[in-house]
Parts: structure tokens; sequence; C-alpha cells
């Protein structure tokens, strides 16, 4: 009877021998199989972004020449400092070339606003020319070397010239800007950061 159970029990042995091997080798394994096979697809995900990354960083690299342009050229049309004394000349040489008698030119204090993070200079203008005069000294203030805008604009009939011509009298508001936040009265000269006029 003990030799039918011997090989029952080497059977058994066997079984459990592979078991234990099975649970002591084998199955560790498979789980650093899997931590591997996870940090594999970390990885992967890390590679695409980076490689996207990489791409946006040599798309912006690509483009930098244009945007260094374009950030010279917002630097030039709105200066760091108020120059007061530049804006008055750009807009007499407007009047001039535009023909305008130019009665008034009054530049009011520079004013911090918020919403665009630059300070607005209005600039109160006064003259007297013709229809023609006039709409090319609004050409000239719109395509002027620094930022400038008509904001406010009333013509009424003036005398008429020595040719007979019709004059008409011009009222105007122009708006320009400078990237000097503390611009204004008591401010540092120059330009800051912060806000506040």
């Amino acid at each position: 009877m003990d030799n039918r159970r011997a090989p029952l029990f080497a059977g058994l042995a066997v079984a459990g021998v592979a078991i234990l091997m099975i649970v002591l080798l084998v199955l560790p394994k498979m789980g650093q199989v899997s931590q591997a096979q996870d940090q594999l697809d970390q990885a992967q995900r890390d590679q695409q972004t980076l490689e996207s990354r990489k791409s946006a960083l040599e798309d912006a690299q690509a483009a930098a020449p244009q945007a260094r342009k374009t950030i010279a050229e917002v630097h030039r049309l709105i200066p760091a400092t108020a120059e007061e004394p530049g804006l008055i000349l750009l807009l007499q040489n407007a009047a001039i070339s535009s023909g305008i008698d130019l009665v008034s030119l009054s530049p009011g204090t520079p004013v911090f606003d918020t919403a665009s993070g630059l300070s607005k200079i209005a600039v109160g203008v006064s003259a007297t020319g013709t229809y023609f005069d006039v709409t090319d000294l609004m050409y000239h203030i719109e395509t002027l070397p620094r930022a400038a805008i008509v904001t406010n604009l009333s013509l009424a009939p003036g005398q008429t010239s020595q040719t007979g011509v019709p004059l008409l009298t011009l009222s105007a508001t122009i708006q320009t800007y400078t990237s000097d936040t503390s611009a204004g009265p008591g401010s540092e000269p120059g330009p800051t950061s912060g806000g506040g006029a």
C-alpha cells in the first residue's frame, strides 16, 4: 500500500515544488515585467511630450526674427518716455506738411491706463485750413512715426481764404502713448514698472 502512495506523494511533492518555484521566482519577475512595462509606457508619453515641446520651441525659434522686428516696431511707435518736445515737433511738422495753420497745440498730462498698461497723452489741437488740408492732416497724424489716433474731432465753418476757398476751424484731441507707466506729474523720468500716475 505504501508503494501505491509513493508516486502520489512524489507527484504532490513535484507539484508543490513547482508551485513554490512559481510563487518565489515567476510571480516576482512578472511583477517586475509589469512595472517595467508601466515605466516604458510613461517614458514613451514623456518622450511624446518632450518632442511636442521641442517642436514648439523650434517653431518659436524660426519665428523669432519676425517677433524681434514686431517688438522693435512697437518700441518705435510707443516710446519708453513721454518725450513731449518730440511729439510736439511731429505734430507741427504734420500740420506744416498738410498746409494747416496751427492755432494751438496743447499736450495734456500723461495718465496711466490700467487696461492697456500704457500711459496715454491727450493732445489738444486747434487749427484752420481747407477741407483737403484737414483730411491731409488726419492722414499725417494717423501715419506718424509714433502711435497716435484722433479720438475727438469737430469742424466748424471759418473765414474764407484770400483765394476765396472756404476755411474750416478744426478742434481735435489726439491720443498718443508711452510705455512709461509712471509718466505724469512728479514721476521719475524714464521707463519704470508698476502703475499709477
